[in-house]
């Protein structure tokens, strides 16, 4: 029994961490890097996914490497190699982690779900390299909105981005597909957001009565039935683009709880393509984004 303890105990990983500082290939940079170690352990290290560029495992010797661009090296064992149906990580490195979430994917879980959420799926992915790894949650997405979402990997990271989020967070950019198409091309929505005692969020012009909303949007495309919005936030209220939609008189397609009839795609046509803010420790502007859905862009020409 002592000798199965002593094999399960965990052994912690030993990572070096080297950041590119001009244009290289990836084998040429580990070797320069790494004087001391043979090239075949490097080559032997990239077969099995030991080297990882900008937190992503990387088998490619001759990956051409940028400045900025952050490579791991990992004496112990591969990285691991994050594969799931319902969300992708786009970025990770040692305080935060970007992640593209599908829609019908809890962000976090409730009273009555606690696993398969993206918190959960992700707390177990940091825990498999060391079980004392934590996960936080910075801000939130809608269980049927998918897209771009942010976590961080430790308390002062997730503090410095909820504590300064309007100053952190440069741009959110939305796409939306709405039933019909604004009379106006682009415009502005502003209203006062109240959440009643069954969870339902609506506007007023009353500054008392509620939290101050404002959405931008602007036509990218229009059907006869259906127009594509770009949509950005002012500020970030629970269920906002939703509700300044229906104000507009365009509920989001699927958005059935905000009057919009059953999508002819089956799910609620809200997508967070851009996200671009100030890194919470290195204070380096960061900016993701993600294409246009294929069924949006369909569905739009309808």
């Amino acid at each position: 029994m002592e000798e199965q303890k002593k094999r399960t105990r965990f052994k912690p990983d030993v990572i070096k961490t080297f950041d590119v500082a001009e244009p290289a290939r990836l084998m040429e940079f580990v070797a320069s890097a790494l004087p001391e170690i043979k090239r075949t352990r490097i080559k032997q290290m990239l077969a099995h996914n030991q080297v990882a560029v900008n937190g992503t495992p990387q088998r490619q010797f001759d990956l051409e490497l940028q400045p900025g661009d952050s490579v791991k090296v990992n004496f112990v064992r591969e990285f691991k190699v994050f594969s799931h149906r319902r969300m992708k990580i786009v970025y990770e490195d040692d305080d935060i982690i970007i992640i593209n979430k599908g829609y019908g994917l809890l962000s976090m879980g409730n009273d009555k779900v606690k696993e398969g959420t993206a918190y959960s799926i992700l707390k177990d992915y940091v825990k498999w390299s060391n079980p004392a790894n934590k996960i936080f949650i910075v801000h939130r997405l809608d269980r049927d909105t998918s897209g771009l979402m942010m976590f961080a990997k430790t308390p002062e990271a997730k503090e410095a981005m909820q504590h300064n989020w309007n100053n952190m967070v440069l741009n959110r950019k939305y796409l939306a597909v709405v039933e019909g198409a604004p009379e106006e091309a682009q415009g502005t929505i502003r209203s006062y957001l109240v959440e009643n005692s069954k969870f339902e969020v609506y506007s007023t012009d009353n500054p008392e009565e509620g939290q101050l909303a404002v959405t931008r949007y602007k036509t990218l495309s229009a059907g006869k039935r259906f127009a594509l919005l770009e949509v950005e936030l002012d500020t970030g209220r629970k269920n906002q683009i939703r509700v300044h939609m229906k104000d507009l008189g365009h509920p989001i397609s699927g958005d059935r709880k905000y009057g919009a009839s059953p999508s002819p795609i089956h799910r609620l046509c809200l997508h967070a393509q851009t996200l671009r803010f100030i890194h919470p420790v290195t204070r380096r502007e960061m900016n993701f984004t993600t294409p246009v859905p294929s069924s949006f862009a369909t569905l739009s020409r309808r």
